[in-house]
């Protein structure tokens, strides 16, 4: 009987991990099945360009996954039962249960709105591509008004930033304006904060330091010191919660819901459970718990991996390094920072700027997506063959 896989959520760590399984595992001794809500890989770092207006690949993950053996199912997980081993799931067809021997955890994380009144009603995310066209289609509404319109972005992480200069630089026509909670890049260098209002100030970003939020509001927002900001469109990028069907289904959690694992990302209540990127509070090499971010989805990805090959083939289980080397923030199209830190996540001095900076993003935005695009890279011709003909059988059997 064959050993079966579930893939939860098929994003850049969910995607690249079951396709790069479905290379190095026999698909005569393996079942490979990926759940996913959406029929299409979303490209998450780029979805506050496709919100500013921009084209941005989709790719369909049928496409992605074909000749990989790997069986896509297009569905919303419900629930996890760990120990029946079943996960629940959800279409247009109804309710069904997948059973697995062995379950990759991979569902990311959404917006967080820490309670604040109106956020669910009224302001707009860039956290899906949903959302994000849902933003767009309202910045192209006060485009075609002619009347300019004001945008006002909450939240001055990395999220929070590259939104707020992408929209400024790509809609000129439209006052934005970036609501920080402390000063504005705290947690870059000196030389980098600089950088950043220099941008701001030459994108005609007004910023907002030391400033809360209360509530949102249809057409304004209210800070906790009685300022109340016009606002035609409120995205809020202040700060992202993971899903609560791990804590549901049993998994011993974090205070936040992030799933507990071991240095391979396995569960430690629940051994033939794994956990990737967002969804897994992971300690890095510093001894630090790695921030949501691609690059931990990246690490902790491939950590699962060769912990999942090696116990299933009997191979020594390779330590791939759990590092947190810094943040590339993209300032618009042809602006950006390389902020490196040292070892204990503190911003070294020295930062890469401008157009250097905007370059090496977009060379790993990129390189990310081909990873995904390619995961029977280095398979030879023939287990490809084999692995498309096995693929076919599984939707012969799906379509029965």
């Amino acid at each position: 009987m064959k050993h079966r896989i579930v893939v939860l959520g098929a994003g850049y760590a969910g995607a690249y991990v079951a396709g790069n399984l479905a290379r190095r595992l026999s698909p005569a001794d393996t079942e490979i099945t990926v759940v996913n809500a959406e029929p299409d890989f979303v490209q998450r770092l780029r979805l506050h360009r496709l919100a500013a207006g921009r084209e941005i690949e989709a790719p369909k993950l049928a496409d992605v996954f074909a000749g990989t053996g790997i069986r896509l199912r297009l569905a919303r997980v419900t629930t996890i039962d760990p120990e029946r081993q079943v996960v629940a799931v959800a279409d247009v067809d109804g309710g069904d249960e997948l059973g697995y021997d062995t379950l990759l955890y991979a569902l990311g994380s959404h917006v967080a709105d820490h309670g604040v009144p109106g956020v669910a009603e009224h302001a707009f995310n860039v956290a899906a591509r949903p959302s994000a066209l849902r933003l767009r289609e309202r910045l192209d509404s006060l485009d075609r008004r002619g009347e300019g319109g004001s945008v006002v972005v909450v939240g001055d992480g990395l999220t929070g930033i590259e939104t707020a200069t992408e929209i400024a630089e790509a809609r000129p026509g439209l006052s934005v304006a970036l609501v920080a909670r402390g000063e504005l890049g705290a947690r870059l260098s000196a030389g980098a904060r600089s950088h950043l209002r220099q941008a701001c100030d030459r994108l005609g970003i007004t910023v907002l330091e030391h400033t809360s939020v209360e509530a949102v509001e249809a057409t304004r927002v209210l800070c906790a010191d009685g300022t109340a900001l016009a606002s035609d469109a409120t995205v809020w990028t202040a700060g992202f919660a993971v899903n609560p069907i791990a804590a549901a289904g049993g998994l011993e959690v974090t205070e936040n819901g992030q799933i507990v694992v071991d240095r391979t990302m396995r569960s430690v209540s629940h051994p033939n459970v794994y956990a990737i990127g967002d969804s897994v509070r992971a300690i890095g090499d510093n001894g630090r718990p790695l921030p949501m971010s691609c690059g931990s989805a990246g690490y902790t990805g491939r950590q699962a991996m060769e912990a999942i090959v090696g116990r299933l083939t009997g191979r020594k289980i390779a330590n791939i390094k759990l590092e947190y080397l810094g943040n590339h923030i993209s300032l618009g199209r042809r602006d950006g920072i390389l902020q490196l830190v040292d070892d204990e996540a503190q911003a070294k001095s020295k930062y890469v700027g401008g157009r250097k900076a905007a370059r090496i993003k977009a060379g790993i935005v990129k390189g990310s997506l081909w990873a995904v695009l390619h995961p029977t890279y280095g398979l030879p011709k023939r287990k490809r063959r084999l692995a498309a003909a096995s693929n076919a059988a599984a939707q012969k059997r799906v379509a029965a």
